[in-house]
């Protein structure tokens, strides 16, 4: 939209121009008008197309920030369940991650692309091999509390913690914003 706004800005100039100059003593306001209205037509093309790349840009940024938040979330919940986990009943692990982690998976895995997008692949497989191993622990833990696999449950857990944190400080890494150890 933006390089038609200026085709038209471009064609209006040109015509005004050409139409001004045939007869330098009369202007042809019936031509030069339509000419004007064209080149105001392809300004309001290009102001707009330049407010929706700064939408964009919002959305970026907005999609960065839930990313954070939720890998922020899910690192601090896995961690708590982590520490938590002996006195917990092994069947109930199950019920607890999902209330704990459900929302924010889903969060992270919507706007998950957005990395790629900003940082590049290869920013984007670092954080999502990690998040995807950690998420992959994460159900390994769901599917031994049906079973009541207390080691298995305690052993993954630890494993998904590490892997969360591990995907957060790289997203951290390259957001900027990593916290000091």
């Amino acid at each position: 939209m933006k390089i038609l706004g200026y085709l038209f800005i471009t064609i209006s100039f040109l015509m005004a121009s050409y139409y001004s100059v045939i007869d330098v003593e009369v202007v042809p306001w019936a031509k030069v008008i339509p000419a004007l209205v064209l080149g105001v037509i392809g300004v309001v093309a290009v102001q707009i197309s330049g407010r929706g790349h700064r939408r964009s840009a919002d959305k970026v940024r907005s999609n960065m920030g839930k990313l954070e938040e939720s890998l922020t979330a899910i690192v601090a919940n896995a961690e708590r369940l982590d520490a938590e986990k002996e006195s917990i009943d092994p069947y109930e692990i199950r019920h607890r991650i999902d209330e704990l982690f459900m929302a924010d998976l889903d969060t992270f895995v919507e706007n998950r692309e957005t990395i790629g997008d900003v940082y590049g692949l290869q920013a984007y497989a670092d954080v999502m091999t990690h998040f995807a191993t950690g998420e992959r622990y994460l159900n390994r833990c769901w599917s031994a509390s049906t079973d009541g696999y207390i080691e298995v449950i305690h052993n993954y857990l630890s494993r998904a913690t590490g892997q969360f944190e591990q995907a957060l400080e790289l997203l951290q890494s390259h957001t900027g914003t990593a916290q000091p150890s």
